[in-house]
């Protein structure tokens, strides 16, 4: 990690924290500082927002042929560099090597897909009902954008806003999570190397986000925020963009359910949710959270789901043969560890887990629950951990009732072999994307997103980049 920057990246130049400051960046799997970096304040905010104003005309007028040839670029730099991005992410995040690895490839992958967008931008035209004008539409970017990324997934998260954002012709202002600043520190040096112009990217790693990201919302130069992270902050920070009215998207907490009906695969239902609960060790806003699974199939899944995770190996995500590396932090395990408690007193059974290691570092074993009573604060908490929840159900409107309790709404699992079953449950769901027999919903084609609190706004797929664009109506007298 020697030759990763540590510096705050803005106007195409690394620079220290004006008040010199720095922040220390922890492994996860030991507690050990594995670097220092800049911690940013008002001054640095304010010297990011001048470079991207300063850069967005000449930006918004470049061809969107090289826009598009940047982010290629780009995309097949980083999979150029995968073991090295891979590692760096291990390191400040935990996830072990293997998953990190499949993180770049999807992480590389938006940049691949909004290369292809960039040329595809369209408008429209055509004479109005009168028969007095024409109609021509042109659709042009919103202007300079404040993305604000969480520690989850810190290559994609990046990615996966940024990419859309030069597609469009927006310039930017990136600030990473604290305890994940060194991914987007790479990813703003692979852009640069990819020919993308000074101060279109300007990245502020922070410790100090209400002085950074506060003023920027308030200020009225910035156009567009696009945040994810949990409910509460998406809250705060839509206050703060309404005074200067700037447009957002949000991706938010989530509370997924998972549904196993009698008909099911079983198989298919236990790979399904071993995918759903355990992708990056949980800490996932996609993570199933609640399981309901039918009375008459509840007590197989269970046994069959604690084999499968018992299985799991829990050590430094460094280590080969490891499949769960640690929580990101000592609050994170904390707040698992609360959780559990809290069921188990309410009466759960463990079948597996529910006990946090001896020894360094904040790692925290696969856990499965079953008995669970509906009033445990995990039932309405993002457990954001590698905790199963097991539920039993008796009917259809009783599941999908219960289902849909709850103010998130971002992804729901259906697994059944019954085609009116699965599409009738999936409409009835309140949530933005469905994974009917599958527990991988996440793809760079499709529009990522949820309803209610889960957020506002889609990331991926063909609406992706509308996030990041205007129309302009041009209406022109009929001779």
């Amino acid at each position: 990690m020697t030759d990763t920057p540590t510096q705050l990246f803005i106007g195409g130049s690394w620079l220290d924290a004006a008040d010199g400051a720095t922040m220390p960046v922890d492994d996860p799997a030991t507690g050990e500082i594995i670097a220092r970096v800049a911690d940013a304040g008002a001054k640095d905010a304010r010297l990011a927002e001048a470079a991207a104003v300063q850069a967005q005309e000449e930006w918004a007028r470049t061809a969107p042929r090289a826009r598009s040839e940047i982010l290629r670029r780009a995309y097949e730099i980083i999979l150029e560099r995968t073991d090295g991005l891979a590692h760096l992410m291990t390191a400040e995040m935990g996830k072990p090597l293997a998953e990190a690895r499949g993180e770049v490839a999807y992480a590389a992958e938006f940049f691949r897909w909004f290369s292809e967008e960039a040329v595809r931008i369209d408008g429209g035209g055509g004479i109005l009902p009168d028969g007095r004008n024409r109609m021509l539409l042109s659709r042009r970017p919103v202007g300079p954008c404040l993305l604000i990324t969480p520690w989850n997934f810190p290559l994609a998260m990046g990615t996966r806003k940024i990419g859309p954002a030069i597609a469009a012709g927006c310039t930017m202002i990136l600030k990473p999570a604290p305890q994940t600043p060194l991914s987007s520190l790479a990813l703003a040096a692979i852009l640069q190397e990819a020919g993308l112009p000074d101060g279109v990217l300007n990245v502020v790693t922070t410790s100090r986000a209400g002085e950074v990201c506060e003023p920027l919302l308030r200020g009225g130069r910035i156009r567009k925020l696009s945040f994810t992270g949990s409910t509460n902050v998406g809250r705060l920070l839509l206050a703060q963009s309404a005074e200067a009215v700037v447009r957002t998207s949000m991706e938010l907490g989530g509370n997924a359910p998972f549904i196993v009906f009698e008909d099911a695969d079983l198989d298919k239902a236990v790979d399904g949710a071993m995918l759903a609960k355990m992708r990056n060790m949980g800490e996932a806003c996609t993570a199933a959270n609640r399981f309901f699974v039918h009375h008459s199939v509840a007590e197989e899944f269970g046994r069959r789901l604690a084999e499968r995770m018992g299985a799991l190996v829990v050590g430094p995500g460094t280590q080969d043969g490891v499949d769960v590396g640690p929580l990101i932090d000592r609050t994170g395990r904390a707040k698992v560890e609360e959780l559990v408690a809290d069921a188990v007193e309410r009466g759960a059974q463990v079948l597996v887990g529910g006990r946090a290691p001896e020894g360094p570092g904040c790692f925290y074993p696969p856990t499965v629950l079953t008995d669970v009573d509906s009033g445990s604060r995990l039932m309405d908490t993002e457990i954001f951990g590698p905790v199963a929840a097991i539920l039993t159900f008796d009917d259809e409107d009783e599941v999908i009732r219960r289902a849909n309790d709850t103010p998130w709404g971002l992804v729901g699992y259906v697994f059944t072999e019954g085609l009116d079953r699965a599409l009738r449950v999936s409409e009835r769901l309140e949530v933005g994307m469905v994974g009917l027999n599958t527990g991988l919903v996440s793809n760079p084609a499709a529009p990522f997103g949820g309803v209610k609190q889960s957020g506002l706004g889609r990331e991926g797929g063909r609406v992706g980049i509308d996030e990041f664009l205007e129309y302009q109506y041009l209406a022109v007298p009929v001779r």
